[in-house]
């Protein structure tokens, strides 16, 4: 216990003492990794900003490369814990739109301040709340934000391409099969993966649907940039359904 203690000390007061990294040195330290991603949502069992940096203390030992939290506070909790990069999202769901992953500039703004390394926001075809376009948007959100990271969180290759056109520092295939055009999708969706690595030219963030090691590897082979995995890792309730399916 005591052990555990001065371990976390030990690791918090190196936090304080590293100044915020580059784009370039945040993009060059999560190439070829893996990141995990440490959310519960208010319907959860593990939903607390304490187990979420837990969770991501956890995984920084386990040698993740980064971190994906949700809400200001998980995401602070976090970055007092460990000295990874850390891709922020805020969940919020407006009644004029289905959009719920970092919706609005509000939520940018957010974590913006609360100096998320890289922020993802969804990407995908759907109107943002107030009809707002994907491209009015981020318009918007680059101009007020022009060094910030930012992920495109798509669904299929022609959000991709127009994520690229767009300007986005980072793909992600986080969306596919959870919008209406993309039911059914097998996850995780390799064809996806392989596609934007052949035919676009920003760093792809594989994620969605990684159960297992193997399909880890598969995806860092094809030649994404790195790869999330959240519910195999930090969802115990959806492991466990996962086992117990297997013998039912």
């Amino acid at each position: 216990m005591i052990l555990a203690q001065y371990s976390d000390i030990i690791n918090t007061k190196a936090k304080e003492s590293v100044t915020k990294m580059t784009n370039e040195e945040i993009l060059k330290q999560i190439k070829g990794g893996l990141i995990v991603s440490c959310q519960a949502l208010e319907s959860e069992p593990l939903y607390d900003s304490y187990i979420m940096s837990k969770m991501a203390y956890a995984a920084y030992l386990g040698g993740a490369v980064g971190i994906r939290a949700n809400t200001v506070v998980d995401i602070k909790a976090i970055k007092e814990r460990v000295d990874l990069p850390v891709i922020g999202i805020i969940k919020q769901e407006y009644n004029d739109s289905e959009v719920y992953i970092t919706p609005t500039m509000k939520e940018v703004d957010a974590l913006v301040n609360e100096g998320c390394d890289i922020i993802a926001l969804d990407a995908t075809n759907r109107l943002h709340p107030n009809g707002v376009t994907l491209e009015e948007f981020f318009t918007e959100v680059r101009k007020k934000y022009p060094n910030q990271l930012f992920m495109a969180d798509t669904s299929c290759f022609d959000e991709g391409k127009k994520a690229e056109e767009l300007g986005f520092d980072l793909i992600g295939t986080t969306m596919a099969g959870y919008t209406e055009y993309t039911k059914g999708t097998s996850l995780p969706d390799f064809t996806l993966m392989k596609r934007y690595v052949t035919e676009l030219h920003t760093p792809i963030i594989a994620e969605g649907g990684i159960w297992v090691p193997e399909q880890l590897k598969k995806a860092i082979d094809i030649g994404v940039h790195a790869a999330v995995v959240g519910t195999a890792i930090t969802r115990p309730r959806d492991i466990t359904k996962h086992f117990i399916k297997a013998i039912k």
